[in-house]
């Protein structure tokens, strides 16, 4: 015969994150099993945190330490530096290039983490929406169905007592009736109360939820400014702005911060729940041990056919009172109402609120049931150990790759900085009235005041000395001119009209 239980087992993973040291906050050993109320088990996750924020302070004193030598230590930057501008050049360059990659993959890994978190406590809160609907209908009916009995049925059987007041035979069976429902109170009565547990998984779902979406969109936004920022920072490399550098270098270290305390959170709260994930059935145990009877919570939690039904027992005299009970009025009104036609509408109204708890009696039997609230357990676990647990640890991964990626662009860009002064300072070195510095062409060429000034002075220098000159009479071919005008533009930019008039004689330009 099969067994309605399907068999958790807990991933892998979670094993390896139970396998943590569970060490407290004075450095000593703390038992790894879950249980978040003990002071000791609450410092072993926050000594996890305290790890991770320890390597975020190594991380920033390594930065602190690069940017001060990168700043102080300029040491015979001169020497060989046409051999070694390419390689600094390509080593940023490359450094930039495998930094962004690494925060794309980063970022894509987060969104699939961050998923995979929601779908599991998607999962949690909505098997324990379920599990409360059940436990509510449970305890409507057994309220109904006492109140039925202690309201209603009394009524009935007081105007039946001075109906039947003349037969003693119709009295007894009023009473033994009686009896009958006072034993279906009482079976009601000791059916578990689940409010005892002190857990509203209703107001724990909400809770949950709420939290939640507020995790989910926090997630969202910060994968979305890693994406940006590293974008904007490839933006500023390329543009060799130094405006979106400084600004992306701020955010850079406020991204690497937010990227070490996600990694503290997910990494504590990772290994939490892996810890209630290992041995899920004993913190339950002990969380309803003053509430529920031990042997109600393990039919609940294995849901084995081998098991005996706690409830089996209360159900079974339940259904014989209630059987018993209709064969008593099926008698009255066939054998009573012809005597008492006035007894007739007490006994229908008996009759017909046994029919009503004859019927609360299957739904209460199917809403006991272990199947129902076992898969709701089964699909909590699943949630939370298999999707919540995998997407914590690809969170986690997220927030070491984001850290990585932006550790190595703070490296680079100082280092690009630098190179954006080697190559300003050459461009400075340079000569602009140096009449072969291309450089000083294509400024005369922006500048046509300054190329203006050069040519009048050149003009007018030459015109005491050449004033006796005066230009030939005969024509002169422009063949010459055009050619000398051309090998002038191009050696010196401007053409030298003092001499032109030399070139009419046929002699040769001036060396």
């Amino acid at each position: 015969m099969s067994t309605a239980r399907v068999d958790y087992i807990a991933p892998w993973w979670t094993y390896w994150l139970h396998n943590f040291p569970h060490v407290n906050l004075r450095f000593k050993p703390v038992d790894g099993s879950f249980n978040p109320q003990e002071d000791n088990y609450q410092q072993s996750l926050i000594f996890l945190v305290c790890v991770v924020a320890a390597g975020l302070g190594l991380n920033l004193l390594f930065l602190a330490i690069y940017l001060g030598c990168l700043c102080c230590c300029r040491s015979d930057e001169e020497e060989d530096e046409e051999e070694t501008k390419r390689p600094k050049s390509c080593c940023v360059t490359w450094t930039a290039v495998i930094a962004g990659l690494i925060c794309c993959v980063a970022v894509g890994v987060g969104f699939y983490g961050n998923s995979e978190m929601n779908d599991g406590v998607y999962q949690l809160t909505y098997s324990l929406y379920h599990a409360n609907h059940t436990l509510n209908g449970v305890d409507t009916l057994v309220l109904g169905t006492v109140d039925s009995m202690q309201s209603s049925l009394k009524q009935h059987l007081a105007r039946l007592d001075e109906i039947f007041a003349m037969r003693s035979d119709y009295i007894q069976i009023l009473r033994f009736m009686q009896q009958m429902a006072d034993n279906i109170i009482l079976q009601l009565t000791g059916l578990p109360d689940w409010g005892q547990a002190k857990v509203d998984l209703a107001r724990i779902a909400d809770q949950t939820s709420y939290v939640e979406y507020y995790r989910w969109l926090t997630y969202q936004l910060l994968l979305i400014l890693d994406l940006v920022i590293c974008l904007v920072a490839c933006l500023g490399l390329a543009k060799q702005s130094r405006w979106l550098l400084t600004t992306m270098m701020t955010f850079g270290v406020l991204t690497l911060i937010l990227s070490w305390t996600s990694l503290g959170v997910d990494t504590a709260t990772a290994v939490g729940t892996s810890d209630f994930c290992v041995a899920p059935d004993k913190f339950i145990m002990n969380l309803t041990r003053n509430a529920i009877s031990t042997d109600i919570v393990h039919y609940y939690l294995y849901c084995s056919q081998s098991m005996p039904n706690p409830f089996q027992q209360a159900l079974t005299i339940y259904q014989r009172s209630v059987t018993t009970m209709q064969i008593q009025i099926q008698g009255l009104l066939q054998f009573a109402v012809p005597m008492f036609p006035t007894a007739k509408r007490d006994l229908l109204g008996i009759q017909q609120m046994l029919n009503g708890s004859e019927a609360s009696l299957h739904q209460l039997t199917a809403l006991l049931d272990c199947r129902s609230l076992h898969k709701d357990y089964l699909d909590a676990l699943i949630g939370v150990c298999y999707d919540g647990v995998e997407g914590l640890l690809y969170l986690s991964l997220f927030s070491l790759l984001a850290g990585t990626a932006f550790c190595a662009m703070l490296c680079a860009i100082p280092r690009a900085w630098r190179h954006f002064d080697n190559r300003d300072r050459d461009y400075d070195d340079i000569d602009e009235e140096d009449p072969f510095n291309p450089q000083a062409r294509r400024i005369a060429a922006h500048n046509p005041v300054r190329g203006q000034i050069h040519s009048f002075c050149s003009y007018s220098s030459s015109m005491g000395s050449q004033s006796s000159l005066q230009p030939p009479a005969q024509a002169v071919s422009n063949a010459p001119v055009s050619e000398y005008m051309n090998q002038s533009v191009l050696f010196g930019g401007n053409p030298r009209y003092e001499n032109v008039p030399l070139i009419g004689r046929g002699s040769p330009p001036p060396s």
